[in-house]
C-alpha cells in the first residue's frame, strides 16, 4: 500500500504511482521562465572526478529547466580550483566555481569581518554562505535549490522533485526538504534514527507542547541535505557553521516563514552517499562530533525560545532519551527483521551510547557558554553594514571564473 498518511505540522509530498519526470520537466520548464532558479553545489576539491560527482554532472546535462549553477568550493589550492573550473565546464547551464578561499572572496570575508559581522569558520556552511551571497548579486532568480555532491544513486528525477513545490506558483512553497529511505542490506541513518528523533521526542516529554519541537518532528528525515527555498529565505535567514547546519537551517526557517509554506517531499526511493566513521572515543571527528554540533544547535535553537536550560533539567533529558532510544531501537530491529536486513545490535547500541554521551558534552557547553559561536549573519544584515557587498561578490566570483 502507498504511503500517503499526513502527520506533523508541515506537508508531506510523497512518492506515489509511476515516475512521471518527462511531466514534471515539462512544467518546471514553463515555471523557469517566470520563475528562474539557480541550484548551488557544495562540493570538496576531493570530489572531483569521483563516482558520485561524475554521475551527479551527467545527470545535470539532461536537465534544461537550470538556469545557472553555483559550484561553492571548499579549501581548494589554485591547480584544484582550476580542475573543478574544468571538470564542471562539461554543463550546458552557465556554471560558476565560488572559490572560498581564493584572494579575492578571503578579502571580502575580511571586509564583512571588519562591521563585527561573524563569517563563521572554513566549512559548508560558510561555503552555502557565500554562494548564497552570489545567487542575491544576480539578483535574477526566484529560486534556489541545493543537493551534496557525494550522493551515489543520484538521478535527475531527484531534483525535479526537489524543485518542483517551490517552483509551481499554484503550490508556492517557500521551503521545501527532501527526504529518502536510506537502506541497502541494512539501516543507514543512525543520527536520525538514534539521537535526533529521540532527543526531540524526549524534549517533547519533558517541555511539553512546544511549536518549534512539533515541527522538528514533522520532517522524516531532518538531516537531509537537500532542499529547495524561495530566494527571499536565502536573505534573511542566518547559518549555523558547524554540523548543525541543517538543524539550524530549519530554525531559520521556522522563525521566517508560515508553517503552512513548508513541506517535505519523498525524492527517491533510496539513497546512498558517503558514510562517516562514529569515531565513539574522539568527539572531534565522525559521527560523534557531528551529533554534539545538532545537539548543541537544537538546545540553543530552544534556548532562543525561552525555554531554560540547568543543570537538574539535562540530568534528567539524558535518562529521559537513553529510555526512548532504547525503545526505538528495539523498533528498528523488529523492523530489520521482518525486512531481512541486517541489523548488529551492539553496533547500534554503540552508536547510541557516543550520542548520548555527546548529548552531555554538548550539555556541558551550552550549560557553560549558552551563546556559543554566534551565527553567521544574514545577508540582509550584511548588506546594511555594507551596501556594496553584493557587488564586490559577483565581480569577485566572475573574475575569479574568467581567470
Amino acid at each position: 500500500m502507498s504511503d500517503f498518511y499526513q502527520a506533523g505540522a508541515i506537508a508531506t509530498l510523497h512518492r506515489l504511482g509511476k515516475d512521471n519526470i518527462e511531466e514534471l520537466e515539462s512544467r518546471l520548464l514553463k515555471y523557469a521562465r517566470d520563475r528562474p532558479i539557480a541550484l548551488v553545489l557544495p562540493s570538496l576539491s576531493s570530489e572531483i572526478n569521483g563516482e558520485a560527482l561524475r554521475k551527479i554532472v551527467d545527470e545535470l546535462k539532461k536537465v534544461q529547466y537550470i538556469k545557472d549553477i553555483i559550484v561553492t568550493l571548499g579549501p581548494a589550492s589554485d591547480a584544484e580550483f582550476a580542475a573543478a573550473r574544468q571538470f564542471f565546464s562539461v554543463l550546458p547551464q552557465k556554471t560558476y566555481v565560488v572559490w572560498n578561499n581564493g584572494k579575492r572572496i578571503r578579502k571580502l570575508y575580511r571586509i564583512i569581518e571588519a562591521e563585527d559581522l561573524p563569517t563563521g569558520i572554513e566549512g559548508k556552511g560558510r561555503s552555502v554562505w557565500m554562494a548564497y551571497g552570489y545567487v542575491l548579486a544576480r539578483r535574477e532568480f526566484n529560486t534556489i535549490a541545493l543537493h551534496d555532491c557525494d550522493i551515489i544513486t543520484y538521478s535527475r528525477d531527484m531534483l525535479a522533485r526537489l524543485c518542483y513545490p517551490v517552483m509551481n506558483p499554484s503550490l508556492d512553497y517557500d521551503f521545501c526538504k527532501g527526504y529518502y529511505a536510506r537502506v541497502t542490506d541494512k539501516m543507514y541513518g543512525r543520527v536520525t534514527r538514534l539521537l535526533v528523533a529521540p532527543l526531540i521526542r524526549a524534549l517533547e516529554n519533558m517541555i511539553g507542547f512546544h511549536p518549534l519541537l512539533v515541527f522538528f518532528d514533522s520532517f522524516r528525515y531532518i538531516l537531509a541535505g537537500e532542499f529547495s527555498m524561495d530566494v527571499n529565505l536565502a536573505r534573511v535567514n542566518k547559518i549555523p557553521g558547524d554540523w548543525g547546519l541543517e538543524v539550524g537551517t530549519l530554525a531559520e526557517v521556522y522563525k521566517n516563514t508560515s508553517i503552512n509554506r513548508v513541506c517535505q517531499v519523498d525524492l527517491s526511493e533510496n539513497y546512498e552517499h558517503k558514510h562517516q566513521e562514529l569515531s565513539p572515543e574522539d568527539a572531534s571527528k565522525g559521527l560523534n562530533k557531528m551529533g554534539v554540533d545538532i545537539a548543541k544547535s537544537i538546545f540553543r535553537t530552544l534556548a532562543s525560545e525561552g525555554i531554560v536550560f540547568s543543570d537538574g533539567f539535562f540530568k534528567t533529558l539524558f535518562a529521559t532519551y537513553t529510555r526512548t532510544a532504547q525503545d526505538v531501537l528495539k523498533r528498528y530491529e523488529d523492523d530489520a527483521s521482518i525486512n531481512n536486513l541486517r541489523f548488529d545490535r551492539h553496533e547500534e547500541s554503540l552508536s547510541m551510547e557516543t550520542f548520548a554521551n555527546g548529548i552531555k558534552t554538548a550539555a556541558a557547553v551550552i550549560t557553560k557558554d549558552p551563546l556559543g559561536v554566534p551565527l553567521i549573519a544574514s545577508w540582509d544584515r550584511v548588506i546594511a553594514a555594507v551596501p556594496e557587498i553584493l557587488d564586490k561578490i559577483r565581480e569577485a566570483v566572475e573574475e575569479d571564473n574568467r581567470t
